[in-house]
């Protein structure tokens, strides 16, 4: 597979506090672009496969939200996570 645990702990270990927060937001939006990216790789060569599109819109939707809850809550912790270019997550 293509994220394995040993990855998702390497993702969790670079965005959250340690290689066990799952929780924290900057986490899930990092683990949420990894995955957007690899479902739009896959889309490109695959593009009738409608099922892998809705799945990406929704999570491309949980992101969004994510994002949304942070600027709420943490406007400076948003702008780190926006300022991070290899997640490729423009404002």
């Amino acid at each position: 597979m293509y994220l394995d645990s040993e990855k998702k702990k390497e993702i969790f270990g670079t965005y959250g506090a340690s290689n066990t927060d799952t929780g924290s937001a900057e986490a899930q939006i990092a683990l949420f672009s990894v995955r957007i990216s690899h479902l739009t790789e896959h889309l490109k060569s695959n593009h009738k496969d409608y099922r892998t599109a809705r799945a990406l819109k929704m999570l491309v939707g949980k992101r969004r939200r994510l994002l949304d809850y942070l600027i709420k809550k943490d406007i400076n912790r948003y702008r780190a996570i926006i300022a991070k270019k290899e997640l490729g997550i423009r404002k």
